[in-house]
């Protein structure tokens, strides 16, 4: 029997295929999605989308039967990014499922859910009452409707870049050389329709789609899969590297030294593009982004609007907040002109926007963004998380000129220096990030925390 409560996340479904994800589980959640959203009763049907992976046409598939089977209809757009099934709920009006499992290994799959719109569907927003629902239709059975559901097929891939280019016009930038990385993920589909035509050549590496990931992990946040994307752009001598993961959602940027420009500073440079567009706007940040960003929101008449990390409370955020843009430390960047969701691609349209309006090459062009020395994220097995935790903020509690907070985990700040350590969801693993003003307090910091959690080696991502 399935474990559902071990592959419905925080704000997704993600398992190990077939043995906790299979045929039957995704078409018991798309009987259980039609439920709990009322898709019934409005608007009637539900988009779908699917990646790369040998296992996602026949799970898609499933999940249609599924929503089929309670009477609700299938708008099927075939391969797609997580972002353009975004572009798809949000163009149509219906709710979403992306079948995916965005940077994890070959053997995975899942699945991102969305309302109307690509509003989130999380463990507070609905997934865990779909759960409730998956575990009882597999116990029992489904149910059918006497009169079921149609599935239509609909290519919305040309609409999706259009509508990008709509945001973003790169027809007057000066023209760039520019070499990404697919990995073998879904950005070999959306980058030959994004950039069929204009100033920006395009280096590709890895564009076949494939899911059994043969030259890298499509996971750029890992620096060794940043390796090749770096390699090429000194060979070529390109102006910038773009790297995106599985389901080309989030995209990394390198530039012409092949040294990567930090998701932070990718952060800042378009809060400031947008804010130029809109004047005095709020923009988000998750609450371990570089202060650099605040501090560029503040200088650019914007309002920084600080939030926890993951996606659900960034678009919260956004919708209480009437946000112009949000971004994260992971490289998820999100745009209230594209219905408050996170596209990679966007992003990098803006980044290639910045760099091509001028004439500096990209380690200059963006250096201004880039002030303060950040650990990374560090990863450590701990017994118990809470416990650690709580030594942690007693260590450092009491000292003078320390604050500290528990927006997510805990942040302990100082003039020079901050450092944040959160518990994962679903490992039991404290996450560490530190930022300073210099290298040498950032490791004095980061290595007194270290000793605090486990006084054990260090795995980075």
């Amino acid at each position: 029997m399935v474990d559902v409560a071990a592959i419905f996340k925080a704000y997704d479904v993600r398992g190990v295929v077939p043995d906790q994800l299979d045929e039957s589980v995704a078409r018991a959640t798309g009987a259980a999605f039609v439920e709990v959203l009322d898709v019934l009763a409005s608007p009637g049907a539900v988009v779908v989308g699917y990646d790369m992976r040998p296992s996602s046409p026949g799970l898609a598939a499933a999940f249609a039967e599924g929503v089929t089977s309670t009477g609700a209809d299938v708008i099927d757009i075939g391969l797609a990014s997580t972002d353009q099934l975004y572009f798809a709920s949000g163009r149509l009006q219906l709710p979403g499922a992306m079948f995916t499992a965005s940077h994890n290994p070959a053997q995975y799959n899942g699945i991102k859910l969305c309302r109307v719109g690509a509003a989130p569907v999380g463990s507070d927003s609905g997934l865990r009452e779909i759960a409730d629902l998956v575990a009882k239709a597999l116990t029992e059975g489904l149910a059918d409707s006497a009169v079921p559901g149609k599935v239509t097929h609909k290519n919305l891939l040309t609409a999706y870049a259009d509508h990008l280019h709509d945001l973003v016009d790169l027809s007057g930038i000066r023209p760039l050389k520019v070499v990404v990385d697919a990995g073998n993920g879904m950005g070999g589909h959306t980058v030959p329709a994004v950039f069929a035509s204009g100033p920006v050549e395009i280096i590709p590496l890895y564009f076949e789609l494939d899911g059994s990931f043969p030259n890298h992990e499509a996971n750029p946040l890992d620096p060794k899969n940043l390796v090749d994307l770096q390699a090429k752009v000194r060979e070529v001598g390109a102006d910038l590297g773009l790297a995106f993961d599985g389901d080309a959602d989030r995209c990394f940027v390198v530039d012409e030294k092949g040294d990567a420009i930090s998701p932070s500073a990718i952060t800042g440079a378009v809060a400031v593009r947008e804010l130029a567009k809109h004047p005095g706007s709020a923009v988000i940040h998750n609450l371990i982004t570089s202060k650099a960003v605040p501090e560029l929101i503040t200088e650019h008449g914007g309002t920084p609007v600080r939030a926890r990390v993951g996606h659900s409370y960034i678009k919260q955020k956004m919708a209480e907040t009437d946000a112009v843009f949000g971004g994260e430390h992971s490289a998820h960047y999100y745009f209230r002109d594209f219905w408050r969701a996170d596209t990679g691609m966007l992003a990098a349209l803006h980044v290639l926007a910045a760099l091509g309006e001028q004439d500096k090459p990209a380690s200059e062009r963006f250096a201004d963004y880039e002030r303060y020395v950040a650990s990374g994220e560090l990863n450590n097995k701990v017994d118990d998380a809470a416990a650690t935790v709580a030594a942690i903020e007693d260590t450092y509690g009491g000292r003078d000129g320390i604050t500290v907070d528990h927006l997510d985990g805990l942040t302990v700040s100082a003039g020079q220096w901050w450092f944040n350590v959160r518990a994962s969801n679903t490992e039991p693993l404290l996450r560490l990030n530190v930022e300073a003003e210099d290298r040498t307090t950032m490791e004095r910091v980061r290595d007194e925390v270290l000793a605090l959690i486990t006084g054990a080696s260090v795995e980075e991502n």
